[in-house]
């Protein structure tokens, strides 16, 4: 519920009540068209939101609130184009003042004129997310995909970082692989709402927000603040998940101990995938203790109205046919503009799910076959930020796999933040230059004159030309050599290298270098790989170091790409464990100072059994030789 005084709410539930509407308009040309209750044609103004189906309770939703009105307007139409339109509910409190409510932001997809009037529809901005995602390969924690959501999309976050990572799956690493069913941000959206056990809205502040259900109702309904009520005889409640696993093709089933209820379907969800069975089970479990607060009673009902209620808010019903001991949630509403608010909470019958079988294992057909010929694609795009130093940092990072011997290629395409570093330039400035010598006159005597700077016989220096004294001296021109030392400061040249790994061996045939001055860049990589051996997992990894300069990669500016045919959908896993452990950097009694130590440690365990163990160290500085060395 949006939070409102307690005078507020007191007045709402008033048999009389004296309110108005108004709202505003702004063009994107930043035009702002203001508008009040007498605007309004009376019975056109709605607004309609839900977070589930016409049927049942569902996760990770990502519905659009829908707003229509028609105003008595001479606006012209054809700048309403993606305008927004802000409405607004002011009801009177004790006192005799108003209290304002937002009622949302939308933008306008259609403005149709009338003769005297203009009808707009506008949706919210959970349209925004309706952007091709292009089916990147991604990981990171759900706050990295909303981040990465919300900046392509231009929508904030009402939700924290602590927040989000402060939930049960919250901190857990999700990784996104190709052929797999998102198109959209709004796809991403969604799977990541199942993750966290909740759904998507957006917020009267136009914010994207994660809402969850909840079982503390935030007010009660009476029955004199009903038009018409129905309820339902049954509980809607949830007490297992099931879960597609692509790689068994089958539907993976997790319950609660006592398990008599529904079973809440998440479908094939690309977060949930390539995991360890633990970690799958971990992650279902968290979703299904957030699925037990479904405790809710379907019912639908027009109301005097509220319009501070919000989607998932907890009601309890009283008087008529109700009853006050059962809780209920709004799934959606329809607020009109000056009329009844209508409420609803959708939900199954636990009693029909005993005459299905609740582990379905017949899905064959889910995983993409390889076609022959068929070109094959792995994409990548990071999700977290990276800053690029002297330390090799790895941006790329790609799990592919062959079903025959081929060869495949590597495109990738980085934006670079380069900041290089100031140094000091010095050069030597040479040229000529004329000074003006005084000399002596022709009629001052008959020794030709006294020379620059002589002494007279009484100790005082001999005047120069112009003194009192007469002696006639003029001036002569003297070009002179000269050559100054000049020093100054400037942006230097950042030198950016690149190390392809493939199956962490280092290519050394091919290490391209960059070097820029500061500003924004694009590295644009590209490797051949030939001679794949089929059915074996790959990983190919690109790292970057730069000298002279940092530099900074954000969200989203890395995009990569490994392609040709005859590549599996989907790389199997193939048993190596990786591990990495930095450290930063310490010094060791008089000067042993070592700035990176990372340990790394694989076991194969297919047909060919490799087991290896390796440590790695980066430069290492002696204090008493001041000479780097390399320690492999």
């Amino acid at each position: 519920m949006y939070p409102v005084s307690e005078a507020f709410l007191r007045a709402v539930q008033e048999n009389t009540r004296r309110y108005y509407w108004t709202g505003r308009i702004t063009t994107k040309g930043g035009a702002v068209y203001p508008f009040g209750y007498e605007d309004i044609v009376k019975g056109s103004g709605y607004i309609f939101a839900q977070c589930c189906g016409s049927a049942e309770i569902e996760l990770g939703t990502v519905y659009a609130a829908e707003m229509g009105v028609t105003l008595f307007s001479q606006v012209d139409r054809y700048t309403l184009d993606g305008a927004k339109v802000e409405l607004f509910y002011h009801l009177r409190v004790e006192g005799g003042g108003f209290e304002e409510v937002p009622m949302g932001i939308f933008e306008v997809s259609e403005a149709n004129r009338r003769l005297h009037c203009l009808e707009l529809k506008a949706y919210d901005y959970m349209l925004r997310f309706e952007k091709s995602f292009n089916g990147f390969e991604s990981v990171g924690n759900a706050w990295a995909f909303l981040e990465l959501c919300c900046k392509a999309c231009g929508v904030e976050i009402e939700n924290t970082q602590g927040e989000i990572e402060g939930m049960p799956n919250g901190r857990e690493l999700l990784s996104i692989y190709p052929e797999n069913d998102i198109g959209t941000y709004r796809d991403v959206l969604f799977f990541v709402g199942q993750v966290l056990g909740g759904f998507f809205c957006i917020n009267r502040r136009g914010r994207l927000e994660l809402r969850k259900y909840g079982a503390e109702p935030v007010l009660e309904v009476q029955g004199r603040h009903r038009f018409s009520s129905s309820f339902s005889d049954f509980i809607t409640r949830y007490t297992a998940v099931s879960s597609t696993n692509l790689r068994t093709q089958t539907a993976e089933y997790y319950g609660l101990e006592v398990d008599d209820g529904l079973t809440m379907n998440l479908g094939v969800n690309p977060l949930l995938q390539f995991g360890l069975e633990e970690t799958r089970r971990q992650l279902c479990g968290n979703i299904l203790a957030d699925l037990a607060a479904v405790n809710y009673v379907p019912f639908d009902s027009s109301t005097i109205g509220n319009p501070a209620l919000d989607l998932g808010d907890v009601l309890t019903f009283t008087g008529g046919q109700a009853d006050g001991e059962q809780m209920t949630c709004i799934t959606s509403f329809q607020c009109r503009i000056g009329g009844r608010q209508s409420l609803k909470c959708v939900g199954k019958n636990p009693r029909l799910a005993q005459a299905k079988s609740k582990n379905d294992k017949n899905i064959s057909g889910l995983l993409n076959q390889i076609e022959a010929g068929k070109v094959g694609i792995h994409t990548f795009t990071n999700a977290s930020a990276y800053v690029v130093a002297e330390d090799r940092v790895r941006v790329i990072s790609i799990e592919f796999a062959a079903k025959e011997e081929t060869h495949v290629q590597f495109f990738g395409q980085v934006v670079l933040d380069v900041r290089a570093a100031q140094v000091e330039r010095r050069a030597c400035a040479s040229g000529s230059v004329v000074v003006p010598v005084p000399v002596a006159g022709a009629g001052g005597g008959t020794g030709g004159g006294v020379a620059v700077g002589a002494v007279s016989g009484d100790g005082e220096e001999a005047g120069s030309a112009g003194d009192d004294g007469g002696t006639g001296e003029s001036t002569e021109n003297v070009t002179v050599e000269v050559e100054l030392p000049v020093i100054w400061t400037e942006d230097g040249q950042a030198a950016v290298f690149v190390t392809y790994e493939l199956n962490d061996s280092e290519i050394l045939a091919h290490r391209p270098v960059e070097t820029w001055g500061s500003g924004r860049h694009i590295l644009s990589l590209y490797y051949p790989i030939d001679g794949l051996v089929p059915n074996i997992t790959n990983t190919f990894n690109v790292y970057l170091r730069m000298e002279g300069g940092t530099g900074k990669i954000e969200t989203g500016g890395c995009i990569a790409s490994i392609s040709g045919q005859g590549m599996a959908a989907a790389a199997a896993w193939d048993g190596t464990v990786t591990v990495e452990e930095p450290m930063r950097r310490f010094a060791l009694g008089g000067g042993l100072g070592m700035k990176v130590f990372a340990g790394d440690m694989g076991i194969e365990t297919m047909e060919l059994v490799q087991r290896s163990y390796g440590d790695s160290m980066g430069k290492v500085l002696i204090g008493a030789f001041g000479k780097p060395f390399e320690i492999g």
